[in-house]
């Protein structure tokens, strides 16, 4: 089916990639302690929105000039990390506002930033790029007819399966939040622990090199 072999296992090593939290979780699980699940939920569809930007350039071979340029991965690669600190920062200097989940919450929030900071969370991080380089082509048959598809489809599988483990993520963050974040508290520490760990993610991906 579309070029592709051992699919049951790519998905179950999707699944299992999926759930090893990564800066993503992280972005994920902070937005929905601190303001609720369905906020948590619009960081996660950002995230795997951003991811279809990997999927869509390792299926037309761009990723192939990160892996092989080391300018062009320089270049994506401060631009990203320059984003994980901004977004750290940012984190840092904004509390968060408790675990309310109704309707006025959600639209207090400004939905669009917290969509749009998962989508280049995951967008700039050129690190993506070369694991879809790397994963997707161990299950793309040698005689495929068409591999671009074969590799649009188990990105496109990949993704949507993540999304589905990272919306569990952002449920499980906000349920947590509400039990235990009396007055907001757990919801503002779990951001600057989160933004902490985006500013010190940005200096680890500014300081690696193509391989690191």
């Amino acid at each position: 089916m579309f070029g592709v072999h051992d699919f049951a296992l790519f998905v179950l090593s999707g699944l299992l990639l999926n759930i090893t939290p990564g800066q993503d979780v992280f972005y994920i699980v902070s937005r929905g302690a601190s303001h609720g699940w369905k906020i948590g939920s619009v960081a996660a569809l950002g995230v795997g929105t951003g991811c279809f930007v990997h999927v869509f350039a390792a299926a037309l071979g761009l990723s192939a000039i990160l892996a092989t340029s080391a300018m062009a991965f320089t270049m994506v690669k401060f631009v990203g990390a320059a984003y994980l600190i901004w977004v750290g920062l940012t984190m840092w200097r904004k509390n968060g506002n408790g675990h309310d989940t109704d309707n006025d919450e959600f639209f207090r929030v400004n939905v669009r930033k917290i969509y749009s900071q998962g989508f280049w969370t995951n967008a700039l991080n050129p690190k993506v790029a070369l694991f879809f380089m790397a994963f997707l082509p161990q299950f793309v048959a040698a005689d495929a007819p068409n591999k671009p598809l074969a590799f649009l489809f188990l990105g496109v599988v990949f993704t949507l399966n993540g999304t589905l483990v990272n919306l569990a993520y952002a449920w499980s963050a906000a349920r947590v939040s509400a039990r235990l974040g009396k007055g907001g508290n757990f919801g503002t520490w779990a951001k600057r622990a989160a933004g902490t760990l985006f500013i010190g993610l940005g200096i680890r991906l500014a300081m690696s090199d193509p391989v690191g």
